[in-house]
C-alpha cells in the first residue's frame, strides 16, 4: 500500500513538472511571438536592412522579392564576392561610416572582421523559438569561429565541396582519376581554378590539397600555367568554349546555364582523394552599430526560417542545415546536403570549415598561393 502511494505521488509529481514546464514554454512563445511584432513594426519605421550577399542575380531578385512582401521592408542586397563585400564594410568601418547591416560568406570570409571586433555576438538577435531551438538544425547550432566561446558568424550550410566540372569533348571520365593525373603536360594550360590566394572555394580546395597531396604537389600543379579567375563565370565560359578542360573550385551555378543549354560540361566524380565538407557560401555575421538595428533582427531571423532558407539553398545550390528544409533534390547535382547522406559526427572527420581548419590549412594554403603563383 504504501508503495502504491509513493507511485501515485510519483505520477502526481511528474504531471506537476509537465504542466509547469508546458506553462513556462507557452509563456515564452507569447513573449517572443511579442517581441517579434514589437521589433517588425520598428524594422518598418528604419526602412531597409542592408545585407552582403553572395554575387547571384537569382537570389537577389526572387530572395529580395519574398521578403520586402513579407514585412513590408527594403532588402538591399549587395551581390558580390564575398572578399569584395568583407573588405569594404571592414574599411568603412574604420572610416566612420556604417552601410552594412549583415554580411554573408564563405569559410574564412568573415574573420578578419570578428578579430577587428566588428561583429556582434550572433545569438543575441534570434527571437524566433523555431530558430533559437538547437533541435531544429542537423548538429545544433554551428558556427564559423568554432574555436572560442564567444559566437560572431552563424554556419547554417553543411554539404560537400563541388566536383571538378570538365569539358567532355576533351576529357574521358576514366583519364583524371586523382589530382595527380592533372599533372599530365597535356593538361597544362587548360585547368581552370577559382582564385585560392583569397578566400573563396578555389582557397578551401587549395588548402585540402595541401594537405592531402602536399606542397610539391601544388608547385607541380602551379607549373600546369593554371587560369585563375576571381570571376567564376569567366571559367564556366572557358569550360563551355572547350579552352578549359577542367575547372577546380566552380560553383554549380556558374555552369548551370551552359549544362541546361546542352553544352558538354559534366562533373568529374572519379578523383579517388573524397570531397571535403563544406558551408559552402553559408555563413553569416551581424556588424557591430549596424544602422538598421531591428530590421537586421527581422532579416536574420528570416534568413534562418524555413522559407528564408529554402530560398537561399535553393538559389545557391547547397543545404541547408535546417531538418524541415527539403534538400534531396541537391542529389542530381552531385552536392548532397549533410544531413541527407551522414550524421554530424562522420560530417566532422571530413569537416574542411570552420576557424581551427582557416587557421592549420585554408589560411597557410593562401599564403602558400601567393607566393609560388604569378
Amino acid at each position: 500500500m504504501k508503495q502504491q502511494r509513493m507511485s501515485w505521488r510519483c505520477v502526481a509529481l511528474s504531471l506537476s513538472v509537465a504542466v509547469i514546464l508546458c506553462f513556462a514554454a507557452g509563456v515564452m512563445a507569447a513573449e517572443a511571438q511579442e517581441e517579434w511584432k514589437k521589433t517588425i513594426e520598428a524594422a518598418k519605421k528604419e526602412g531597409k536592412v542592408v545585407a552582403g550577399g553572395p554575387p547571384t542575380a537569382v537570389l537577389r531578385k526572387q530572395y529580395k522579392e519574398t521578403f520586402e512582401s513579407r514585412f513590408g521592408i527594403e532588402l538591399e542586397l549587395v551581390s558580390a564576392p564575398g572578399p569584395q563585400n568583407a573588405g569594404k564594410a571592414m574599411a568603412e568601418f574604420k572610416a566612420g561610416v556604417r552601410y552594412f547591416d549583415a554580411l554573408h560568406g564563405g569559410s574564412g570570409t568573415l574573420e578578419p572582421l570578428k578579430n577587428e571586433n566588428m561583429l556582434v555576438p550572433f545569438m543575441d538577435y534570434l527571437i524566433l523559438p523555431e530558430v533559437k531551438d538547437p533541435r531544429q538544425w542537423w548538429g545544433g547550432h554551428m558556427w564559423e569561429d568554432n574555436v572560442k566561446t564567444n559566437r560572431f558568424i552563424y554556419s547554417f550550410s553543411a554539404d560537400f565541396s563541388i566536383p571538378p566540372f570538365y569539358n567532355a569533348d576533351l576529357i574521358k571520365p576514366d583519364e583524371i582519376t586523382s589530382y595527380d593525373d592533372l599533372l599530365q603536360p597535356k593538361w597544362k594550360g587548360k585547368i581552370g581554378f577559382f582564385e585560392p590566394r583569397v578566400p573563396s572555394a578555389g582557397q578551401g580546395l587549395w588548402g585540402f590539397l595541401m594537405k592531402n597531396k602536399g606542397k610539391e604537389f601544388l608547385q607541380k600543379l602551379a607549373q600546369q600555367e593554371l587560369v585563375i579567375h576571381r570571376d567564376g563565370q569567366q571559367l564556366a565560359v572557358g569550360l563551355a568554349k572547350g579552352t578549359l578542360a577542367v575547372a577546380l573550385g566552380l560553383s554549380q551555378r556558374f555552369v548551370d546555364p551552359y549544362i541546361k543549354g546542352g553544352l558538354p560540361i559534366k562533373v568529374l566524380l572519379t578523383l579517388k582523394e573524397g570531397l571535403s565538407g563544406s558551408n559552402g557560401f553559408g555563413t553569416v555575421a551581424i556588424m557591430r552599430n549596424a544602422p538598421h538595428p531591428n530590421a537586421v533582427k527581422v532579416y536574420i531571423n528570416w534568413l534562418l526560417s524555413k522559407e528564408g532558407q529554402d530560398l537561399y539553398g535553393r538559389a545557391l545550390t547547397q543545404g541547408s542545415r535546417r531538418l524541415d528544409v527539403d534538400t534531396k533534390w541537391l542529389a542530381k547535382f552531385n552536392t548532397p546536403a549533410a544531413k541527407d547522406v551522414t550524421t554530424p559526427e562522420d560530417f566532422e572527420k571530413v569537416r574542411f570549415y570552420g576557424e581551427d581548419i582557416i587557421t592549420e590549412w585554408r589560411v597557410p594554403g593562401g599564403e602558400f598561393a601567393r607566393k609560388i603563383l604569378k
